[in-house]
């Protein structure tokens, strides 16, 4: 498992693991990800999501529809 201690764009040590609903869009397509897993910093933003994460939104997304099928 990924552990980040440090924002790798502000260099803010708040950032920490967080486990919520996750939205996406591709092509104007909307689609959820419900209990991603990933890391998010309160001071910038930044978002960094593992190998575990990144899949979860690959299966989800219709960007990945033929892929998967």
């Amino acid at each position: 498992m990924l552990k980040i201690t440090k924002c790798p764009r502000c260099d803010s040590a708040k950032i920490k693991r967080v486990k919520r609903n996750w939205t996406g869009d591709f092509q104007g397509q909307v689609y959820t990800v419900s209990g991603l897993e990933f890391y998010e910093c309160p001071t910038c933003g930044e978002k960094i999501y593992d190998r575990q994460a990144m899949q979860k939104i690959e299966a989800h997304s219709p960007a990945f529809v033929k892929i998967h099928a």
